[in-house]
């Protein structure tokens, strides 16, 4: 596997905060208007430039991408963004309550992710792959990391180890309480840049733990590109798997497919156990109140098939809801476990949905299973957290 140092465009070590913020697509419009509103700063006037425009702008129109590209060279004109005069790697420390991680903030080869060394587990949507496509061609840059994740290597943690004893450059924590704190590893005494490429030029293979369109957004702009220059690589942050988090993926559904509410119960029971814990666990939320769904994984089941959002939706959401496929039924939507029951509970009270159904988080290990078989999980599976936050590296190409 390839990596490469690079010479960032970050911010200024004052406005690193300010800059700062969640990805793209984890909010919607209006949470993104909210969260930037009296910050000029804020990376999402970049990442999500509609809030600037009027109201009911497409968020894929022209202007749109032409408002992106005004915002980022305004942050750059007035200083908030800097670049570096020279090549360098990173280590990025998330710290969200007594859960820490820190990654190697990278480029990497869009040829070894073409040739399946960066392995995926999720299935892309064209359209968002045109849209972050779009995004690096009108701004000539990579604005948000993609997340990687290798199996862990004692020798690369020991370097990274030792740049975390330095000064960092940011540190800072966020609005929703969770701490970011950022080095050079260039400053370690301990490591060269030629030292750290060759120690992952002996891992064999990385995954995409989050950001598959990011991804595959930079390899086609890469390919359009002829491979040439900067266009090859792609910006993310890659960690020890040991270190990661994983938070299940909720599953919410607009109605009962024309079922009553007794027929619906009576279609649930003849797959799942109601009201009790077993080997395989998830919990509805219907009638307002919560109950447990139990089932058992028949022997010889492969590991896709295996897994809890698997079971549920062979058995329960596609043959008694009528959701054939979750990754363009309107009837389905999803929520990330970080938002908690309370949430999740409200979407049905409110009417707004019939029924809620809490996930088992998949494991990471399950994940890179998948990934090792060619095999691609269900959509929405796996919700990662802490996130990265945007801004506080872009890779120009």
């Amino acid at each position: 596997m390839q990596i490469r140092p690079f010479a960032a465009l970050r911010p200024n070590k004052v406005d690193a905060a300010k800059v700062a913020s969640v990805p793209y697509d984890v909010v919607d419009t209006a949470e993104a208007k909210a969260l930037a509103a009296g910050n000029p700063k804020s990376f999402l006037h970049v990442s999500r430039p509609e809030i600037d425009l009027p109201d009911g702008t497409s968020c894929s129109s022209d202007e749109a991408y032409r408002q992106a590209r005004k915002a980022l060279d305004a942050l750059v004109a007035d200083g908030t963004l800097v670049e570096e005069g020279e090549r360098k790697f990173y280590a990025y420390r998330q710290t969200m309550g007594s859960h820490s991680q820190t990654g190697i903030v990278a480029t990497f080869d869009t040829q070894d992710y073409l040739a399946g060394i960066l392995k995926q587990h999720e299935k892309t949507r064209r359209d968002k792959e045109d849209d972050r496509t779009r995004h690096i061609e009108t701004l000539a840059a990579q604005t948000g990391p993609a997340f990687l994740t290798y199996r862990d290597d004692k020798a690369i943690d020991e370097i990274v180890a030792a740049a975390c004893r330095n000064e960092p450059l940011y540190d800072f924590v966020a609005d929703d309480g969770i701490g970011h704190t950022v080095w050079e590893i260039a400053a370690s005494s301990s490591c060269t840049a030629d030292e750290l490429q060759e120690l992952f030029a002996r891992v064999p293979v990385a995954y995409i733990a989050d950001g598959h369109h990011r991804s595959a957004a930079a390899s086609r702009y890469a390919k359009d590109h002829n491979f040439e220059g900067e266009t090859r690589w792609f910006m993310a942050v890659i960690f020890p798997a040991s270190q990661l988090k994983i938070l299940a993926y909720n599953r919410l559904i607009k109605d009962l497919n024309g079922l009553s509410e007794y027929e619906f119960m009576s279609r649930v029971s003849e797959n799942f156990t109601i009201g009790e814990k077993g080997d395989r666990n998830c919990r509805m939320y219907f009638n307002g109140k919560w109950l447990d769904l139990s089932w058992s994984i028949p022997e010889g089941t492969d590991v896709v098939g295996s897994l809890d959002v698997s079971y549920l939706q062979d058995k329960l959401l596609a043959p008694v809801l009528g959701i054939g496929d979750p990754r363009t039924d309107e009837r389905i939507s999803f929520m990330g476990g970080i938002r908690g029951d309370k949430e999740l509970a409200s979407k049905v009270d409110s009417g707004e949905n019939a029924v809620a159904f809490a996930m088992e988080p998949v494991t990471v290990e399950e994940m890179m299973s998948i990934a090792d078989a060619g095999a691609i999980m269900p959509p929405k599976s796996t919700w990662f957290e802490p996130k990265l936050r945007s801004g506080l590296f872009v890779h120009r190409v």
